[in-house]
């Protein structure tokens, strides 16, 4: 229990002090924010900064911090160090730089501020990076919530028909102006959220279980190591790159820069907070991380949240504790097809301000997200998280040319250099390895690893110097 509470006291102080030191870095002013100087009335619209937190925190909050969560505690209690250290050091400068960046640039997405810090040639890649990653994570989300209220209802509404309600709830989502539909829905979810956070956490606290103390052994019943599998495991809730896909949604709407501390870093701290009480929930209610590991493979993700859940808190609390499971990846599934309309519209140049525009990018994207319903969902999950984390390593790159550009030469932009650097590792070491990759050995796997991290590191360093003479 001792490793929980000191978890979620050095996340809260994470934010108090690492979260100020980054926004001292960006250095926030009383410039204009998109929100005020364009306010289109469809995606720039100025929002409350506390409907803006709760926005943001459910557009990231997906499966991701849960799913994820129970699959890295199969690890063991070492997956509390990642969530902790990774969120603090890593995630939320990342959001936080990723939302800001966007700001400074009219609320551009993170494919076109690769284009600006990185050249022509990373827009492209990143344009098209981006838009597979969020049609692969709008279908996770797609999936995941479908098979568990299919779980809740009549064998006649099974997960094909609450499939098709989800995919009808996001047409809207996308192309409704962001305050009509989500602006009003997501403070009503965010705090359903919040309530089954604590409840959960309650369950684990009050319920007589045992959450074992950190170590760094690595405890996986199948054999996998902790490099760089559980970086990879763990996005969500740790750092993850859809968020850099988020950010700039949320740019739009933000009317002070000094909003921004609260807004992006504050939202990363909380989703690690949730994905920490799922971390805990697993490994204290099956105790072992063996049988944790069976549970997920027999019943599934949902099926294994739902048994924590119903069991842990009774059927009152069990049924919360699954709405909010439900509401999480629905409120990201919905923003992910609306950010990869929004990057489509830069590339066509469509104005969305007409909704025939909207229609003509959103109908053939959810179309697609359909399809891949189909597709066995560990499949996707895989390859959404490991794109999840190569994204995130590029928007970190982004964030640290950007600090290099504005002559953050030294401490400012080693704060996004150094997680940038560690997460080219992660991504590299995992597709050279992992079987939906290369399925190479560790011997092979570790070094070209880092040295990718190494060469990276190099040319960022020859950037700096020759920025700094």
């Amino acid at each position: 229990m001792v490793s929980l509470i000191v978890s979620l006291v050095v996340l809260l102080i994470g934010f108090a002090v690492y979260g100020r030191l980054t926004e001292r870095v960006f250095g926030p002013d009383d410039r204009q924010t998109p929100a005020v100087a364009i306010n289109d009335g469809v995606d720039c619209v100025p929002m409350k900064p506390w409907k803006a937190f709760l926005v943001q925190l459910l557009n990231i909050a997906g499966t991701g911090p849960i799913f994820g969560a129970l699959m890295g505690a199969c690890f063991g209690p070492v997956v509390f160090l990642w969530i902790v250290l990774g969120s603090i050091l890593g995630g939320a400068v990342h959001d936080y730089m990723s939302g800001m960046i966007s700001c400074r640039h009219g609320g551009d997405s993170i494919a076109e501020l690769s284009g600006v810090y990185l050249g022509g040639a990373a827009k492209w890649v990143m344009r098209v990076f981006s838009v597979v990653l969020l049609v692969l994570t709008g279908t996770v989300f797609v999936n995941s919530p479908a098979a568990l209220i299919a779980r809740l209802t009549p064998a006649a509404l099974n997960e094909q028909f609450w499939i098709v309600v989800i995919l009808l709830y996001y047409v809207l989502a996308t192309l409704l102006p962001i305050d009509k539909l989500i602006g009003k829905l997501y403070p009503v979810f965010g705090v359903i959220l919040i309530v089954m956070a604590v409840s959960v956490l309650g369950g684990v606290v009050f319920g007589g279980y045992t959450i074992p103390e950190v170590t760094l052994r690595d405890l996986h019943p199948e054999g996998l190591p902790v490099w760089p599998f559980m970086f990879i495991t763990v996005a969500c809730g740790a750092i993850s790159g859809f968020h850099a896909t988020q950010s700039p949604m949320i740019a739009k709407c933000i009317t002070s820069e000094r909003q921004g501390r609260a807004i992006f870093y504050g939202a990363m701290i909380a989703e690690s907070v949730i994905a920490l009480i799922w971390a805990a929930a697993g490994v204290a209610f099956y105790g072992a991380t063996e049988v944790l590991n069976d549970a997920l493979s027999t019943l599934g993700q949902s099926g294994t949240v739902y048994e924590i859940s119903n069991t842990m808190l009774g059927v009152a609390g069990g049924a919360l504790a699954v709405v909010g499971v439900v509401v999480c990846p629905i409120t990201s599934g919905d923003t992910a097809f609306r950010s990869a309309r929004l990057i489509l519209a830069e590339i066509t140049r469509l104005d969305q301000r007409k909704i025939r525009n909207r229609l003509l990018i959103t109908l053939p994207l959810l179309a697609v997200g359909a399809v891949l319903t189909q597709l066995d969902f560990n499949v996707l999950w895989r390859y959404f998280s490991w794109s999840n984390q190569t994204l995130a390593m590029i928007s970190l790159w982004v964030a640290t040319a950007y600090l290099v550009k504005e002559g953050r030469y030294r401490l400012g932009s080693l704060m996004t250099a150094l997680p940038a650097a560690f997460m080219s590792a992660v991504s590299l070491t995992y597709i050279l390895m992992a079987e939906e990759g290369f399925s190479l050995s560790a011997s092979a796997a570790y070094p070209a690893g880092g040295a990718f991290a190494a060469l990276l590191f190099c040319l960022y360093l020859i950037k700096w110097r020759k920025d700094a003479k």
